[in-house]
Formats: structure tokens, C-alpha cells, sequence
């Protein structure tokens, strides 16, 4: 006679995918009423108006240390006898059992286990109509191997307790930094800073590894944070590239990070993404300059080094004279050079608007101290609150977006043309704009990385 019940054994392996449980070894007993599941710290609480319980659970017998948080909708609080006779008050839940192929919903009290043989006990009001048992048989729906149960384990707790994320950059004392490390670990994760200059790789089709000093292999992360200063750019986006080998979530890529350090190459990219930028001018040879410096307006001009880091390599030339004594000084050199309008009418200020994950979650003014040097670049100065209009924000977020930088710092200014686009920096600094508008940037960085794990 054919049916459509489930043959089980008198012991199997189940899970419970809505309580976080990968798989927990039950004792089915068509003998018991009742279905329990092994529980401590049990705890009610009201949720939107809900009773609801948490508990922990030690989902393999003999072993503490493997713990599982979870919260169940409360059903009900019955009186139950054990089959030690002892009666007691326990707290019903109803959730979805799993055997793989085969799932429905079942209710289960809460009772510590810890006397017994199993976490789980499987009774038949859960069973009817769906069950069959042969109480001869063990797991004839699979056993799975210790190593594999580890893995199960283990990642049931990260996604309870949270991730494990790591900070790649150069210095842990730096504001910026500190605060990361400080807003992930606020939120549940288990923060580490890897200093870039103590890492090392190993290249391998199979099995790619990436080494801290001492030999300490880095693995098991869920995601990093690169934070690379310009000058070891070539190394740190080497040491990014090996953690998307090893399928870690970079907040930022490497190539996102590469192509936002070439300063032509991202402003040509931002150009075919519709951006605008104030005029530039390229050229390689000495003998262009009089055209390069026409192309851009004339004098005052600014000159900048494609190589020079934010805020250094930038000489303001005011007068045609100057410019082409600077452009030719920096030619004979063989150093690449930009050369842009400039725009006068900013008097001193920008825009640095702080995107994450395609938002604008923040922006400042920047204004230069009386007597300091402002080259369409922030140099330092002063930072304050100011509400940018709907178009800085949609240049913000496009910028971002043709550079595919999760993070970014977007530096904006003001013209007589309208809102232009200075600079895209893969690593902006978050004191200043923290300290001027007191908002928590560290801890939306670290919500984008839980946006993408879905984790809650």
C-alpha cells in the first residue's frame, strides 16, 4: 500500500530553519504527546504588542560552549508531566520542523534537557498523519559527518552573534578607524584590524590564503573593510583583490578603489557617467602648454599631479607666466599633470558629501581658515553642517556609483555653472564629518555590510 508518509527512524536529524537550528538530533517517540526542545535562560517579552520567549540552546549534548540564541512567537504556557512523572509549566512555541525534503509546522514546549539523551524529543501530535516510524532504523534520512555538523554550528552562531569583520588599513589609532572598529563591535560583530603592512598571501587556483605576521592564517572572515592611505595603494588593493578570491564582501573593491586613485582616469570615467567636473586639460608634451593653458579658461589656474595625494601636489598659478613655469618645471621632471580651471567664485569652500551604499547619509562645508591656500581642494579649515540641494545629492550618488564605491567621499563645488564634481576618495575620513553634524557614519558603514548578509 502506497503513502505519502515519512518513514523515520527512532533517531534523526532535524532543524529548524525559523529558530536558526541547522540540524539537532531527535529522539522520535510515538509513546510521547508532546514534542520538547532542550532550552535555557528561557525568557518572556512583548514584541508590537506580542508575547514572545527567548532562550538558548546547547544544540549538541555534552558541549556548552555551542550556543544558539533564539526568539519564538509565544503559543501558550501548559502543564506537563515527563516521563519521570515530575509535572511543570512549560512554555509552548510553534515553528516549522525541517527534514529536508519534508517540512510543516509543529508546537514544541521549552524545558531544559540536560538529564536526557537527546535535545530534541519528536512526540506524535507532531507526527500524526505525516509519520511512520520503524523503531529498528536510525537516521534513515542521513547522518551527517562531525565536520560538517562543525561548519553548520558555527555558522549558526555567527549569523546569530554577528559577523566577523575586518579592518584593512595602516593605522588602529586614527579617529576614523577606531570609530569603525568601535560601531561594528556596538552592533553585535567581532571586529578585528589587520594592518596592512603584517599581511601577506599566497596565490593558489584552489586554495587562496592570506597570512599575518607570525604565520596566523586570516580566514573565516564574512567581510573587510579596506581603508588603504594612497601611498601603499598597489599593495593594499593587492591584499583586497585576495579576500574577494577568497569570496570575503569588501565593502570597497579593489578595482573600485584603483580606478578612484587614478585621478584622469576617474574623471574621464565620471564625464561618461554625465558628472560634471570644472575643465581640465592633459597633455604630454612641454610644447602644448600655451594651448592647455587657453583650453582651460588661462590664468589663475590650478596644476595638479596624477600622482600627488589629496590636498598635496596642487599649485595654484595665477598668473600665465607662473602657469607655464609651473607646467614646464613639472614636464621636465617627466611627472603627469592636470590642468584646471579655476573656480574663483567658491571663495574658499566645498562640498564633501559622505555616501554609503548608494545614499547620502551626510554632508558638510568645508571652508579654508583666513589666508590658506584652497586649490578646488580641501586643504583643511573649518566643517559645518549646510543642506545640499536635490542636484548635489544626485551628483553625489552618480559619482559613487560610476566609480562602483559602496563608500565614498564626494567632494562638490559651487560655480557659477552650477554644482561641479572636484574629487571621488574610496577612503573618506569620518572626524570631521561626525564631529560636525554628530551622526553615527561609522555605524551606517557597518549596517551597508549587514545589508549585505540580510543580517539582523
Amino acid at each position: 500500500m502506497s503513502t505519502n508518509k515519512v518513514i523515520l527512524g527512532s533517531e534523526e536529524w532535524c532543524s529548524f530553519p525559523e529558530l536558526g537550528i541547522p540540524l539537532i538530533k531527535a529522539r522520535v517517540d510515538s509513546g510521547a504527546k508532546t514534542s520538547a526542545l532542550h532550552a535555557v535562560n528561557i525568557a518572556p517579552f512583548l514584541r508590537d504588542g506580542e508575547s514572545w520567549v527567548k532562550f538558548d540552546i546547547n544544540p549538541i549534548q555534552n558541549n556548552l560552549k555551542t550556543i544558539i540564541h533564539c526568539e519564538a512567537l509565544l503559543v501558550d504556557k501548559r502543564i506537563v508531566k515527563s516521563s519521570s512523572g515530575f509535572r511543570e509549566q512549560r512554555y509552548v512555541i510553534r515553528t516549522t520542523l525541517d527534514f529536508g525534503e519534508h517540512k510543516w509546522s509543529i508546537e514544541m514546549t521549552l524545558t531544559n534537557r540536560d538529564s536526557m539523551g537527546f535535545r530534541m524529543l519528536l512526540g506524535r501530535e507532531a507526527m500524526s498523519g505525516r509519520v511512520l516510524v520503524d523503531p529498528e532504523q536510525k537516521y534513515l534520512l542521513g547522518q551527517p559527518s562531525s565536520e560538517k555538523l562543525k561548519e553548520l554550528y558555527h555558522n549558526a552562531e555567527r549569523a546569530k552573534t554577528g559577523l566577523k569583520i575586518g579592518l584593512l588599513a595602516s593605522n588602529p589609532e586614527l579617529y576614523s578607524n577606531k570609530r569603525i572598529i568601535e560601531a561594528g563591535e556596538q552592533r553585535g560583530h567581532e571586529m578585528h584590524f589587520l594592518n596592512i603592512k603584517e599581511c601577506y598571501m599566497k596565490l593558489d587556483a584552489t586554495k587562496p590564503e592570506i597570512h599575518y605576521r607570525g604565520g596566523k592564517i586570516l580566514s573565516d572572515f564574512d567581510a573587510v573593510i579596506p581603508r588603504i592611505r594612497p601611498s601603499i595603494t598597489f599593495y593594499g588593493c593587492a591584499l583586497t583583490r585576495q579576500f574577494e578570491a577568497m569570496k570575503v564582501f569588501c565593502l570597497n573593491s579593489a578595482s573600485a578603489i584603483t580606478q578612484s586613485r587614478d585621478k584622469l582616469y576617474s574623471l574621464q570615467l565620471l564625464l561618461n557617467h554625465g558628472v560634471d567636473i570644472p575643465t581640465t586639460g592633459f597633455a604630454n608634451s612641454p610644447l602644448d602648454t600655451d594651448d592647455l593653458i587657453k583650453m582651460v579658461g588661462g590664468s589663475p589656474l590650478i596644476v595638479k599631479l596624477l600622482e600627488g595625494t589629496q590636498g598635496k601636489g596642487v599649485v595654484l598659478a595665477e598668473t600665465k607666466k607662473a602657469a607655464e613655469s609651473v607646467i614646464n618645471a613639472f614636464k621636465s621632471l617627466n611627472a603627469n599633470i592636470l590642468v584646471q580651471e579655476f573656480i574663483k567664485e567658491a571663495n574658499g569652500k566645498d562640498i564633501r558629501c559622505f555616501v554609503i551604499d548608494g545614499k547620502v547619509v551626510a554632508a558638510i562645508q568645508r571652508e579654508a581658515l583666513p589666508g590658506e591656500f584652497r586649490a578646488n581642494i580641501h586643504l583643511g579649515g573649518t566643517a559645518s553642517i549646510i543642506k545640499v540641494t536635490s542636484e548635489e545629492k544626485r551628483i553625489a550618488i552618480k559619482a559613487a556609483k560610476a566609480m562602483n564605491l559602496k563608500v565614498a567621499g564626494v567632494d562638490i563645488i559651487r560655480s557659477s555653472k552650477g554644482p561641479l564634481l572636484l574629487e571621488v576618495n574610496s577612503s573618506p575620513g569620518l572626524e570631521g564629518i561626525e564631529g560636525a553634524t554628530n551622526k553615527d557614519i561609522a555605524g551606517e558603514m557597518i549596517k551597508a555590510i549587514e545589508k549585505n548578509f540580510k543580517w539582523k
